[in-house]
């Protein structure tokens, strides 16, 4: 098993890393533009999804993209299954508020297109769309048309060959893989890439993820857990894996992959960089587990708090606590919160209390109180 993130960062053993510092994978990753959003090179990693509406429906992709985009999504994917969905792809492009990715499989005439039609991203695997030669005329109408190539590899579609060594782990195969496509990329002159090599299974993708930060450092990562599952499963596998990576430094872009709703991945995935400190967008809520002590229903009463604050984009900290043992005290980081008693609520701002509530008016004083912020 190849040593740690967190080995390499003890033994200064990252390309570049300066004499008595550190310097993070995805700080010294080349900087990639898809559209107006920046990745790697330091920039701040960037959130993602995929369109689940029909291909060849633009204005259902549009609605789509807008819903992502007021969740703050900030670069979309767009699968092209067929030739005759290229028009689409063109409109929903000339009309996108996000940059959009072309995400093709198997035949690199539609890439090719894709690159010619709008796309802000192309995202392939040299595996399965042709092999690298049939890869060519696609870094070239990438390069013409001056966007960039994700160059994405998953467990379940290695090169069969590359699939059935038995002297390589899953890890090892999916790195190697990826850096192969790469390195032939830039030895054609391409050096706008994204790479991604993701598995089901989170440990699989963790330490893939580790060694392609050695093998490819220059080259910035997009992370995920592919296939991750329904929506509670999904989240908890996806955050496992891409924290564990992001803590180390590793990963320029992602997106957390669910059998869900895509409004619910861009939740997420802000979600886990505010968990992590590393970008903040809209409120967090910091909410007591209930017990015998509670004389409300916190349970009724956090859900409420949260459907109303998806209104909210300010990075503010609101607390929900059950009793007086976990109120102010508990919370006094929150900006505001409320504490909870029989049937009411004292409601504090920045750890003072500025006023009691019955239980049923308790939403409406803390959203008061948020709008005076």
């Amino acid at each position: 098993m190849p040593i740690s993130v967190k080995q390499w960062f003890v033994f200064g053993n990252w390309q570049g890393a300066p004499k008595g510092g550190v310097v993070k994978p995805n700080e010294q990753t080349r900087r990639v533009k898809v559209g107006n959003v920046e990745l790697g090179s330091g920039a701040p990693v960037a959130v993602q999804s995929m369109l689940n509406a029909q291909a060849d429906d633009v204005d259902a992709n549009l609605r789509q993209i807008e819903t992502l985009a007021e969740a703050g999504c900030e670069v979309v994917r767009m699968a092209i299954p067929r030739r005759e969905c290229l028009d689409a792809f063109e409109g929903v492009c000339a009309a996108s508020p996000l940059p959009v990715v072309a995400d093709i499989h198997f035949d690199p005439v539609i890439a090719i297109e894709a690159a010619r039609r709008g796309a802000a991203k192309l995202r392939i695997n040299p595996g399965n769309i042709g092999g690298l030669e049939a890869t060519v005329p696609v870094l070239d109408a990438a390069r013409e048309a001056g966007i960039p190539i994700r160059i994405g590899v998953n467990a379940g579609s290695l090169d069969s060959a590359l699939a059935a060594r038995d002297d390589l782990t899953l890890p090892e195969k999916l790195s190697a893989s990826a850096a192969e496509y790469a390195r032939f990329c830039e030895e054609n002159g391409f050096t706008d890439l994204v790479v991604s090599a993701k598995a089901h299974d989170v440990m699989t993708t963790v330490h893939t993820y580790r060694l392609l930060a050695r093998e490819i450092p220059r080259i910035p990562l997009h992370i995920g857990v592919t296939e991750a599952g329904t929506q509670f499963q999904g989240i908890i596998k996806s955050a496992s894996g891409l924290g564990i990576l992001l803590e180390e430094g590793i990963g320029d872009t992602l997106r957390i992959s669910l059998t869900d709703d895509p409004v619910n991945e861009i939740r997420a995935c802000w979600t886990l960089l505010a968990a992590l400190d590393l970008r903040r967008r809209g409120p967090e809520i910091i909410s007591c587990p209930t017990c015998g002590r509670c004389q409300v229903n916190l349970i009724e009463l956090a859900g409420q708090v949260e459907n109303r604050l998806r209104s909210v984009n300010a990075p503010v900290k609101v607390a929900v606590m059950g009793c007086v043992v976990n109120g102010p005290g508990e919370a006094r980081d929150a900006d505001i919160g409320v504490a909870c008693g029989d049937g009411s609520g004292a409601v504090f701002v920045k750890g003072k209390v500025v006023r009691k509530v019955p239980e049923g008016e308790i939403v409406d004083a803390l959203m008061e109180e948020i709008d005076k912020l």
